[in-house]
């Protein structure tokens, strides 16, 4: 008898003490938590800390703005820049235009992206490859890539679309959009490869090992095991380069494409005034940015990820 009350008074404590702690009441039914007046404060306290840290930033800030604001319109030459570079007239006169040589930009960045992504990982692997016999293929890879790297994009815009058209092969195209795609793809391509490389050399090679014992061949551990992770590894680097070819794609100009900046440079060559240029820069800002935003991003999950161990 004194061991059942012993039993059915400790049991009863048990529920006391987890009904107080917002678990199961003693009749199993779950009480609502409230939180202490400890945590209360300390929440309290964050807030009016993130409150008074966002004030003091846009106060800095609009101090920032107001002192570069008042350097620049301060300047003796100031009058003379704003007519010559920030003109509303011209600028509203080059915004549809640029915005319809926006459209070649973007689908250069489409096509090129993808090629440029296809190319680069055929050259990675090749450069990755076992064995003496493709000894000949590395070689070939890395010189693709140590040249294109080396060479300014510039020159090689130059050289592709000015210098192909003059040899007049037959059946080559002589159009500077599709010249132009191509050199960007030959450069890009070879900055994407050795970001590839990167990832795939990363893997540690006991991930091919156990891919090799479960019975999959050097192919299959490559294309299962150890890409797909040297892609998610590499994915902030890549966005990064897609960012730079968004930019570079204005560069085609330079052939005779009609793309933002062709078309801003044709007014300015009839009017003599720079705020089309100005224009072009903005529009292409606005395309990058949320790109970059997009990077930064996927680089702190990433991080995060990494930091708590699980897979990237």
């Amino acid at each position: 008898m004194t061991v059942v009350e012993d039993e059915s008074g400790r049991d009863g404590a048990d529920d006391e003490h987890e009904g107080q702690d917002g678990a199961a009441g003693p009749r199993g039914v779950a009480d609502p938590y409230v939180p202490s007046p400890r945590r209360l404060e300390r929440e309290r306290y964050r807030r009016a800390r993130a409150r008074r840290a966002t004030a003091i930033a846009a106060l800095s800030t609009l101090v920032t703005g107001a002192a570069l604001s008042l350097l620049v319109v301060s300047a003796p030459g100031w009058p003379r820049t704003e007519e010559t570079f920030f003109d509303g007239r011209y600028a509203r006169e080059a915004f549809p235009k640029v915005l319809e040589g926006l459209w070649l930009n973007l689908r250069l960045l489409l096509v090129c992206g993808a090629a440029v992504l296809v190319l680069g990982m055929l050259v990675a692997v090749a450069r990755t490859l076992r064995g003496p016999v493709f000894f000949p293929l590395r070689v070939l890879a890395a010189a693709y890539t140590d040249f294109f790297r080396g060479l300014p994009l510039i020159i090689n815009l130059m050289i592709v679309v000015l210098g192909v058209p003059a040899l007049r092969l037959q059946g080559v195209t002589v159009d500077p959009v599709l010249l132009g795609g191509t050199a960007l793809t030959l450069t890009y391509s070879a900055y994407v490869a050795e970001v590839f490389r990167a990832g795939i050399e990363s893997v540690h090679p006991s991930q091919r090992a156990a891919a090799r014992s479960l019975g999959l061949t050097n192919r299959q551990a490559l294309r299962f095991v150890v890409l797909p992770q040297a892609v998610r590894r590499q994915v902030p680097p890549l966005l990064n380069d897609l960012v730079s070819l968004q930019k570079d794609t204005g560069l085609v100009s330079i052939g005779g494409a009609v793309d933002a900046v062709r078309a801003a440079d044709i007014i300015v060559g009839r009017s003599l005034n720079y705020t089309p240029y100005v224009v072009a820069g903005l529009v292409f800002v606005a395309l990058t940015i949320p790109m970059t935003r997009l990077t930064d991003w996927v680089a702190a999950r990433t991080d995060r990820r990494r930091a708590q161990g699980g897979t990237t």
